[in-house]
């Protein structure tokens, strides 16, 4: 497995360097005190992930798999390993420069403001990153941008029409539930949807015939 994680990493190498330059115009931004950026950087560590898809489609890699050991299995577990590793190493780099950044403007840091942003930007991640990677698996790259909008336009779609027709009123108290416990409610939520999406993209890699 860890082959294959170098191997999608050594594929995104050349983007390493936009990615450095969007680190270098965040910090930019934020010494000059423009819009926060921040929560975009993991959103872009995902899209160059992705990236690797089409570059396996294009080498026809899937075929290739078959000839290693439990070789469909590594690879997507090594998928998810690998973009995990990205989302976290530009996350922590984001908070560091986030940290200094607020250092420099004001002279003090608000752990607790910086701190919440990037769990909400994390859990949003990997929301992104457990919808769009088994849609992937399933329909290739090209398609699934296709089925990912119709998922979110019915998932709006779904969400408007309950609204009209059903009592949202005890969501109020759920809420005020959840908030006293939203660090630990994130973390065990993103545990389990990570774990369910890795799952349905092995169960769709194994099923495949070449």
């Amino acid at each position: 497995m860890i082959g294959f994680i170098k191997k999608d990493l050594a594929m995104i190498k050349s983007n390493f360097k936009t990615l450095g330059l969007l680190l270098i115009l965040y910090v930019v931004m934020g010494f000059f005190g423009e819009m926060d950026v921040s929560f975009f950087l993991p959103f872009i560590s995902v899209m160059i992930m992705i990236s690797t898809f089409t570059y396996d489609s294009y080498n026809k890699w899937d075929a290739y798999l078959v000839s290693f050991p439990d070789g469909r299995r590594n690879s997507v577990k090594a998928k998810y390993v690998a973009t995990l590793l990205m989302i976290l190493v530009v996350s922590l780099v984001t908070l560091l420069l986030s940290f200094i950044i607020a250092y420099a403007n004001t002279k003090t840091i608000n752990y607790e403001q910086i701190l919440s942003t990037m769990l909400g930007t994390l859990f949003g991640t990997l929301l992104v990153l457990s919808v769009m990677y088994p849609v992937i698996y399933k329909f290739g790259v090209e398609k699934a941008r296709i089925w990912i909008f119709l998922i979110v336009f019915g998932v709006v779609l779904a969400v408007s029409l309950l609204a009209a027709y059903i009592d949202f009123s005890f969501v109020g108290g759920v809420l005020s539930f959840i908030n006293n416990y939203i660090v630990l409610v994130l973390i065990l939520f993103s545990i389990v949807m990570v774990y369910a999406s890795y799952r349905i993209s092995l169960r769709i890699e194994l099923k495949k015939e070449f």
